[in-house]
This record gives structure tokens, C-alpha cells and sequence, in this order.
């Protein structure tokens, strides 16, 4: 690959199978539903796209199957400007998928199969590695191995890359090494309580346990708490920053914590000298406009339909 790029993403590609129906059938049943569709998802090529959408030199690191999901998953790609150049496909799993049934309370069931997802390995990283060397800002989380996420974040802190972790979904006995190699550790309000043991119901719990994922050895951390922004903290200044964000009318929430991340990411990699919490404003800013939308990627703004004042 010759072409630099700004932003890597090392992580999951899931194809969402999404029917609506009036409710969710019982076992054995067949119902009829209203409406079905598919989605391009996965916490890593979310957060990719949105970070290219905003102008970003991207490129992702995952697996795909050799079928009609993993063919149409690296043309979303293309279609979004994400270089394919460590998209690799595999014929000993399927793509990554997730069945949804949605009924019309809102509630969902939902059968996650991670195929693909979990070949993602260290001889892949060692393929990407001038990419991962190379990059301003490396961004994992926790839908592949978790030993791929680390290894990645390892390769690139060493080679004096920012590194971006989201760790989820979130597992109770995250690796020590994960707080280390986290220049800018992201979680939301449940992932942080499953880490801590502490809930976090308001601002200031929030700030309580931002300290103690600073105390593991984190360089910052940001804990995102939805409709009120999120909160801030480095390492050279512990002194939680509440960053507040815009009241929106929420239609679909899903997505938006990667939209936040993909935004951030962004940020790092354009504006190096920004405060991290003038760029944790921006993300708020422009994953409140995703929510305001159906639909996980297809909710993500582009930086033409933005305000100029966030760039």
C-alpha cells in the first residue's frame, strides 16, 4: 500500500440481519414481519467510516468470509473511501453477523455470530505493519481477540502512534496491559462500571471512575454518558472535565459511542494541538447528529453536511 494514511482500525465487520415485526415470535413460531433490511455494522468498521466520512485518510484491518456478505462489506468500504488493502478474506468462516428481530415496543433479540471476526490475527497485523507504524491515530476495541486488539495497540504506542482504545463490549478481567497502551482509553457509562465495580449513575461517578482507569495507566480517558456528553481526564491534569453536549430528539441511538470514537479519531489525526476536550465537544456534536437518524453507518454524517465551525 502507498498511500499513507491517517487513521487505522484494527477490528469487527458484522452484516446486521434486521426484520421488524409486530413482536417477537415464541419458540417454534413463525410470524409475518413488516420489514427487513440489511446493515453494514461492527464496532470497528463503524468507527472507520465515520472517522473517513469526516475526511480522514482511513484504513481498516479485519476479516471477512469468502461469501456474499464479506464481497459486499469490502465494496461498503470502497463506497465510503476506507482503503482495502488489509481487508482479508477467509473461506474457513462466515462473515460476521448478527440476526435482529425488532418488535414494535422497541425491543430487540438479537444472535451475534462473530465468524470471521475471531481469525483476526497476529500474522494479519504483521501484514499491516507499515500501516500500523506509520499511522497518527490506531483505534481498537474488543470484537476480535482481545490479544489481536493489545498486540496492535503495542505496535503502534511503539512506534510513538496515538492510540485509541474502546473496550468494548466489555469483559470483567481486561488484561492489565490494555490501561498502558491506551493513550486515549474511551468507554461508556457500562463498560466503566464493569471494569471498576463502581456504578455510575451521574457526572461525578463518572469522574470517580475516570480516576481509577487513569490510576491502571491510561495517558487519558474518556467516559461517554450519552445526552450528557462525556466526561475528560489526563494523566498530566486528573481533574475530571465535564464536557457537555447539545440536547437532540433521539430516534436510534445504535452506533453512536463509534461514531463519537470515529470522530475522535479524526480529530487526533487533524488537529494534533486541539485540547482533548474541545475534540471530545466536536465528537459529542456530531454523534448527537447520528442519533437524529435510523440506522447505524447509514446515520453518519459527512463532513459536507456538517457545520464549518467543527473543522
Amino acid at each position: 500500500m502507498t498511500e499513507e494514511v491517517d487513521v487505522v482500525v484494527v477490528g469487527s465487520c458484522m452484516t446486521d440481519l434486521v426484520s421488524q415485526a409486530p413482536r417477537l415470535p415464541k419458540a417454534g413460531e413463525t410470524i409475518h414481519g413488516r420489514k427487513f433490511f440489511i446493515g453494514f455494522g461492527g464496532k470497528g468498521a463503524n468507527q472507520c467510516i465515520q472517522a473517513a466520512r469526516l475526511g480522514a485518510k482511513t484504513a481498516v484491518v479485519c476479516k471477512v468470509g469468502k461469501d456474499f456478505f464479506g464481497d459486499n462489506y469490502i465494496q461498503n468500504f470502497k463506497d465510503n473511501g476506507v482503503s482495502t488493502a488489509f481487508v482479508e478474506q477467509t473461506a474457513e468462516a462466515a462473515t460476521g453477523a448478527a440476526s435482529i428481530i425488532v418488535n414494535d415496543a422497541g425491543e430487540n433479540a438479537i444472535v451475534i455470530v462473530a465468524g470471521a471476526n475471531m481469525l483476526l490475527g497476529k500474522e494479519e497485523l504483521q501484514r499491516a505493519q507499515a500501516a500500523l507504524e506509520k499511522a497518527t491515530v490506531v483505534v481498537c476495541q474488543l470484537e476480535v481477540s482481545p490479544d489481536t486488539s493489545l498486540k496492535a495497540l503495542q505496535m503502534a504506542q511503539q512506534n510513538h502512534v496515538k492510540t485509541i482504545f474502546n473496550p468494548a463490549p466489555a469483559i470483567s478481567d481486561l488484561h492489565a496491559d490494555f490501561y498502558k497502551a491506551s493513550d486515549i482509553f474511551c468507554c461508556n457509562e457500562s463498560e466503566a462500571e464493569l471494569l471498576t465495580g463502581c456504578p455510575v449513575a451521574s457526572v461525578e461517578d463518572a469522574g470517580r471512575v475516570g480516576l481509577e482507569l487513569l490510576k491502571r495507566g491510561c495517558a487519558s480517558v474518556i467516559v461517554t454518558l450519552g445526552p450528557q456528553g462525556c466526561v475528560v481526564l489526563q494523566s498530566k491534569d486528573p481533574a475530571p472535565k465535564h464536557v457537555p453536549t447539545t440536547k437532540v430528539t433521539s430516534v436510534d441511538t445504535t452506533g453512536a459511542g463509534d461514531s463519537f470514537i470515529g470522530a475522535l479519531a479524526f480529530y487526533i489525526a487533524h488537529y494534533p494541538t486541539m485540547p482533548l476536550e474541545e475534540m471530545a465537544r466536536r465528537a459529542n456534536l456530531i454523534a448527537a447528529v447520528s442519533v437524529q437518524t435510523t440506522g447505524t453507518q447509514t446515520s453518519y454524517p459527512f463532513k459536507k453536511d456538517l457545520p464549518k465551525e467543527l473543522f
